[in-house]
Formats: C-alpha cells, structure tokens, sequence
C-alpha cells in the first residue's frame, strides 16, 4: 500500500518559484530523453550515475569529471518512465512549496541539489561495482520530504490511500506519512542488500535513505526565512 498525497495545509507567504522551477527541468529534460529514440540507452549510461566509475580510488581520479562529476547533478534530472516523474513531481509540489517557502528560495535549492549528491554518493558506496546507472530526482526530493519531517512534524497531509481498487482520502500527519515512507525505505534497501548484484535494477533505496537524512540534518542547521509558530489553513 503506497499512500499518494495531494497537498499539504501550510498557509505559505512566497510563491514556490525554485519548486515550479525544479518541475518544469525535469519535465523539459524527460522530453529530451524522450527525442533521443535509440541513443536514449547511451545518453542514460553517459548521464547516470554508474557506482563502478567511482571504485577504486585509482580508477576514479583517471577518469575525466564528465564522467564522474558532471552525473552528480544531470542524473537528478532523469527519470526511467512516465510514472518515474509524474511521482517525483507529485511529491515535490506537495513538500516543495513549503520548505520553499520556510527557507528561502536560494537555499531551498542548495539543500535539493546537495540532498541529491548526498543521496548519490551513498548509493555509489552500498553498490560498489554495481555498473547499473542510477537516474532520478527521487533522492533529492527526499531530501526535500527530510526537512518537511523535522520543520512540520504536525502538518496535516491530504492523502489518498489505495485499497484495492477504492481510494480511501484522508488527512495524516506529516509525522506519521512520511515516518511510514522513510520506514518502507529502510526495510526495502535493508532486504536488497542480500540480493543485489551488479547488474541488478531496481529501486535506489540507500539514495532515498541517503537523501532524506542529508535534507533532515540541513533543515536542522539552516536559519529560516521565517519566524513563528507554523500557522495552517483550514481543509
């Protein structure tokens, strides 16, 4: 059961420029990938982030930064499929526009764009040797979905709940929905380090990992644009 939501009820004071900002690359960058017809395959593998490039050290430092600095931050921008970005997107307007608006519009982006190479590198180090490419803003808005979890704990989320083939809408504590996502992560990537290989796929779930804790701890750290109590709009 995987729980969709639709929109958070913070009363927010600025519009979510960087966040409409960050949707509207990542949907221009899939029609990119879209274009590519049969070259798609080796602009993923030149773009994505391929563990096996950045192990050993020595390998590392003989290959140019196009190959192992440069997928860093394109990778982020890539998704596998439809239901790949429209689920990223859908949980970056959700927790974006928020944490946006608490820290500003510049550091907001520096804690996405660090929460995704953050979320990279910790991918690169649980699959080393891994030669499948790693694609996608999922780590990254982790890091976003990170600092909502600590910055608004009480937040009421709105919230569809699949069961079988009836949506059940609720309305659930922040706390509580994105406690249950980032417990699924641990347990999946947990379960996927018995199995994995290096030329399996699948879903980066030490990416997540990696980049929630990355957007927690700087949401900790970082000054917000704004003080006071959290201040919620009515359903």
């Amino acid at each position: 059961m995987v729980p969709i939501p639709l929109t958070d009820h913070i009363r927010r004071r600025t519009f979510w420029a960087f966040t409409l900002l960050l949707i509207v690359t990542n949907v221009w960058a899939f029609v990119i990938e879209l274009s590519l017809g049969k070259h798609l395959n080796r602009f993923i593998l030149l773009n994505g982030v391929i563990p096996a490039r950045y192990s050993p050290i020595a390998h590392l430092l003989s290959l140019p930064p196009r190959l192992t600095i440069a997928p860093l931050f394109i990778s982020m921008f890539l998704h596998g499929g439809w239901l790949h970005l429209l689920g990223n997107m859908l949980f970056l307007f959700v927790f974006g526009r928020s944490i946006e608006d608490r820290f500003g519009h510049f550091h907001f982006l520096l804690l996405y764009l660090t929460s995704g190479i953050a979320a990279a590198v910790v991918q690169i180090i649980v699959s080393q040797g891994s030669h499948v490419p790693t694609i996608g803003a999922s780590g990254a808005i982790a890091g976003v979905l990170g600092a909502y979890f600590v910055c608004y704990p009480g937040a009421r989320i709105t919230t569809l709940i699949p069961l079988f083939i009836f949506f059940w809408k609720v309305q659930l504590p922040a706390l509580v929905l994105l406690g249950y996502w980032f417990l699924i992560q641990f347990i999946a990537g947990f379960q996927m380090l018995s199995i994995q290989t290096a030329t399996a796929g699948g879903v980066a779930w030490w990416a997540h990992i990696g980049g929630f804790t990355c957007g927690a701890l700087m949401a900790l750290m970082m000054r917000p644009q704004y003080s006071g109590p959290m201040v919620e709009s009515l359903p």
